[in-house]
């Protein structure tokens, strides 16, 4: 079974836009190692949360902030598809 990726966000702040573009993103990039891209309205306030398989890989509270897209495909690549290149997004910044 392929892995499920869910993205919990919160409604009233007003981060559905953000997380639907993730899910774009995360399902364009991964479209052949990802059976699903789910995203589930949070019940707390200020919650951003994305979890693989039910395990949470990234909390906005804990991290300080939103997650850039490149730092958030790579965490994604290296648990479910480690020799796959991003091409682009694999380059470091300068």
């Amino acid at each position: 079974m392929k892995p499920i990726l869910t993205i919990e966000y919160c409604p009233r702040c007003g981060w559905l836009l953000r997380s639907a573009w993730l899910a774009q993103e995360l399902l364009t990039t991964f479209w052949e190692e990802l059976g699903e891209v789910g995203l589930r309205p949070a019940e707390v306030s200020g919650t951003f949360k994305i979890y693989l398989n039910g395990q949470e890989i990234f909390d906005r509270k804990q991290a300080g902030g939103f997650p850039e897209i490149k730092t958030l495909k790579q965490q994604v690549r290296d648990l479910i598809a480690p020799a796959k290149s991003l091409g682009h997004s694999d380059r470091k910044t300068e």
